[in-house]
């Protein structure tokens, strides 16, 4: 009897913070999306994919859904729309401590057409039963998934159950990608988001929000990688903020970007940090364009 193949795409959406980047890096067993406690650290549509034998899931994470502010957020919102377009099944992510009326008020409006497995996450985080079984009743009653799941993102809770849940709904097709790939995204992009990452860690208040990062050289010579980035911000208080008292800021923020680049391409990397400011980036089209949104 002939194997089926599956094949397609999931995609991740939720409010900011639910913990959709921590899950796709655990589906994955692999740091492609970036984390943070901050909201709105996820500003692009990341696609992460799993190769079996017997299927291909393409999973998408989304920037969480929000209500646009600048034109960077619209952007934001645009990667939203694309991936309600394209999903085979829709994870819809929650936060247990959530308001499940203001959850359902943002998921309504995607008008999903799929299949959808509603992920209630951090569920360690209420440790009454009986208050936790209420509250997924009440996600349930306003959601009306094809399948609910209890979870712990960062805790790997009941996430090893998620892939077998959704080849249920997965579609017969070959596979979109090669075996070897595990992202549509090329090595700089990554290389971004993880000094991204950094200065959401380092820095506090509005500075993480008002940067972007431009990589400029990537250069993979035997023994090392050079690469030269433009820490984009708005105004000079910022770029003040940024390099720290005698330099000490951007330093730090070199030697934690440096070491976590240097573990997710496994090669020792030469890095230079430059800031620059750029007026109302997030408002400007050209600019925007310039940086990958």
């Amino acid at each position: 009897m002939e194997r089926t193949h599956k094949a397609g795409f999931v995609n991740i959406f939720g409010p900011p913070n639910a913990g959709k980047s921590t899950l796709m890096n655990a589906l994955l067993g692999e740091t492609l999306a970036i984390v943070s406690p901050k909201v709105q650290t996820t500003r692009h549509r990341i696609l992460g994919i799993v190769t079996e034998e017997e299927y291909q899931i393409i999973f998408s994470d989304t920037p969480g859904i929000i209500d646009p502010q600048y034109k960077l957020h619209t952007k934001m919102m645009m990667q939203v729309r694309s991936a309600v377009e394209d999903a085979d099944v829709a994870l819809l992510m929650v936060d247990v401590t959530d308001n499940p009326e203001e959850f359902a008020a943002i998921i309504e409006p995607l008008k999903l057409k799929t299949k959808k497995i509603l992920l209630i996450n951090k569920v360690d985080l209420v440790a009454d039963k009986e208050k936790q079984a209420e509250l997924v009743q009440r996600f349930e009653a306003l959601i009306k998934p094809d399948k609910t799941m209890t979870i712990s993102a960062l805790k790997k809770m009941n996430t090893k159950k998620i892939i077998p849940a959704i080849l249920k709904f997965l579609p017969e097709a070959p596979a979109f990608y090669p075996d070897e790939d595990i992202s549509d995204r090329p090595m700089r992009f990554f290389v971004s988001e993880m000094i991204r990452e950094q200065i959401y860690a380092i820095y506090d208040q509005e500075i993480p929000y008002h940067t972007a990062v431009l990589i400029q050289a990537f250069e993979e010579k035997p023994h090392v990688t050079r690469i030269l980035a433009d820490i984009i911000v708005t105004r000079e208080t910022q770029k003040m903020i940024l390099l720290g008292a005698g330099g000490s800021m951007i330093k730090k923020l070199g030697i934690q970007s440096r070491q976590s680049i240097e573990k997710f391409l496994d090669k020792k990397v030469h890095l230079e940090l430059f800031v620059k400011v750029r007026p109302k980036w997030r408002e400007n089209d050209t600019y925007l364009k310039e940086y990958g949104y």
